[in-house]
């Protein structure tokens, strides 16, 4: 019940963040803002640099932390945001420790005073704001507030105005409305019977649960979106494999290797993966559903196969010890999850939820369609609630919080971005853009590199291929990853931890990255050569041939 009260405490801070710095964000809608002054000359840097004869990328990034000292000071706020992440899960254990201590003070104070601890009498400031700066899906939004503050001393009120409207918000909002809709019990139903027919091949073991869930819902996110499949995903392993306490290792083991899957699983079809979408358009790299299915599904499909059974053998031991946890319902001597259904929902209203999803999808990047969709939801799901669940806004809206944070922050990290992708030639790319993806979103790296004059089809490749193979190392690393850890994070104590969330992933991103390296495909560069973009960056000559 505390820990209830605590975090409802902490979405009424966030909805208080959220509603200060609201006003700056909707401001005119960007009508009569002008384009803030260090955006203009990081769109100009690449001339000056040659006008200038710059072309080492140590002196090129000399010179534009020389000229923007800002986006210096900008870098540095994303960079402690990032290491405020890994400093999450100390902080709410001490969180944890103030309210303890507090709790039993009162209690003291109360039972000298003969009257009884009331739960008012239980809130303590200092513990609920400790709690909500070790909030991971809070971090990069608070950071805002400094990065706004920086803006402000640098230049004036103005210009965070136009800054932040400029901001495009779109993916955050499809994010919070994908979650609600995919977390609703007829859509779960739905998704847990379609994985049913795959798990009963194991006997609906949880270690058949575990495989099937790891192996389908990332494939299945190329048809409802990364961030669907993460929901839908993460539900069903709290609901079939977490509840069973399965240790440290395992568990870190499961998330990291779901969030590599996931986002290597959404690369099917050109609109489901972030970083696909980001470039896919006709104006960018003009990538087709069926060029990614032939030259990144196949081998996505390769890499989650092999990562998951590659897990499912190491683990093999503790997966089928979980199975004595259970009941045996099918008399075959081990416990199983086959009779862990509730009520039945009526097929139409299962098809109705469907549709909404499938309409949010189709409308993902117009968000008054995909939210007043929404809307009409609402009223169906209140028409329909005896067959719903409590509709779960928390999870989705720190999302949609975290991610509209990363995404202020990203757009100042093309300064120092784009000078490293230009300078790298294939094989150096692809690593780098791995690694970067890491400390960036990896939609924000393929962006960068779309805007790229003259890059080749193998370094395009190279960008695109490393950006969905990082997507599971950090948190920040892919847009639908803070989803699965919200959903997650109450099976794993105090939070997760980031150095064992990279260590989990760790393997099956290597597994992964080698297939899109070395799994022969010659003609791959073909699908890049299509036509030439409309280009805002130019990239260093001979590094792109």
């Amino acid at each position: 019940m505390k820990r209830t009260a605590m975090n409802k405490t902490i979405l009424k801070l966030i909805f208080i963040v959220v509603s200060l710095t609201a006003p700056v964000a909707m401001a005119a809608s960007g009508h009569g803002q002008s384009t803030p002054e260090f955006q203009e000359r990081m769109a100009n840097f690449n001339s000056e640099e040659s006008a200038n004869e710059i072309s080492g990328i140590w002196e090129k990034l000399s010179y534009r932390a020389d000229q923007q000292p800002f986006l210096l000071v900008a870098t540095i706020i994303f960079v402690c945001a990032i290491i405020h992440t890994f400093f999450a899960v100390p902080i709410t254990k001490y969180a944890h420790k103030v309210q303890h201590d507090h709790d039993a003070d009162v209690r003291r104070q109360k039972n000298a005073e003969g009257e009884p601890a009331r739960a008012k009498d239980m809130v303590s400031f200092k513990a609920t704001m400790l709690h909500f700066l070790g909030e991971i899906e809070a971090i990069f939004g608070i950071w805002v507030l400094a990065l706004m503050g920086a803006i402000i001393g640098f230049y004036d009120v103005g210009t965070v105005k136009s800054y932040i409207s400029g901001v495009n918000f779109t993916e955050p909002m499809f994010v919070v409305i994908i979650m609600a809709l995919a977390s609703t019990r007829p859509v779960l139903r739905f998704a847990e019977n379609a994985l049913s027919f795959f798990a009963r091949f194991g006997k609906e073991t949880p270690a058949a649960w575990w495989l099937s869930i790891l192996i389908v819902a990332p494939v299945l996110g190329s048809f409802i979106t990364e961030p669907g499949a993460m929901t839908i995903a993460a539900m069903l392993l709290a609901k079939k494999f977490y509840k069973l306490n399965p240790s440290p290792m395992l568990a870190y083991g499961t998330l990291g290797l779901l969030f590599v899957n996931i986002s290597v699983g959404g690369v099917l079809t050109n609109f489901a993966a972030p970083p696909v979408l980001m470039v896919a358009g006709p104006d960018k790299w003009d990538l087709t559903t069926m060029e990614m299915l032939v030259h990144f599904g196949g081998k996505a499909v390769i890499g989650i196969l092999i990562s998951s059974l590659l897990y499912f053998i190491f683990f093999r031991k503790e997966l089928r010890a979980l199975s004595s946890k259970l009941e045996d319902h099918d008399g075959d001597g081990q416990g199983d999850l086959s009779h862990d259904h509730d009520r039945p929902i009526p097929l139409w209203v299962t098809v109705t939820h469907l549709l909404f999803m499938g309409w949010t999808v189709f409308f993902a990047h117009t968000p008054a369609l995909f939210i007043g969709g929404f809307l009409f939801f609402l009223a169906f799901r209140q028409a329909t609630e005896h067959h719903q669940f409590d509709i779960q806004l928390r999870g989705p809206i720190l999302v949609g919080f975290f991610l509209a944070g990363l995404v202020i922050h990203g757009g100042l990290q093309g300064w120092w971005l784009a000078p490293i992708i230009t300078s790298l030639s294939e094989l150096p790319l692809f690593v780098g853009s791995v690694v970067l993806t890491s400390f960036n979103d990896n939609a924000a790296i393929t962006f960068l590199a779309s805007q790229v004059d003259g890059l080749g089809a193998s370094l395009k490749y190279a960008v695109l291929a490393g950006a969905v193979c990082g997507g599971g190392l950090t948190v920040i690393a892919n847009a639908p990853n803070p989803a699965g850890q919200a959903l997650l994070s109450r099976f794993f104590g105090d939070g997760v931890s980031p150095g064992k969330l990279m260590m989990g992933a760790l393997v099956p991103t290597i597994i992964v990255s080698i297939i899109m390296l070395l799994f022969p495909d010659p003609n791959k560069d073909a699908i890049f050569d299509k036509g030439e973009a409309k280009p805002k960056v130019e990239a260093s000559e001979g590094k792109a041939h």
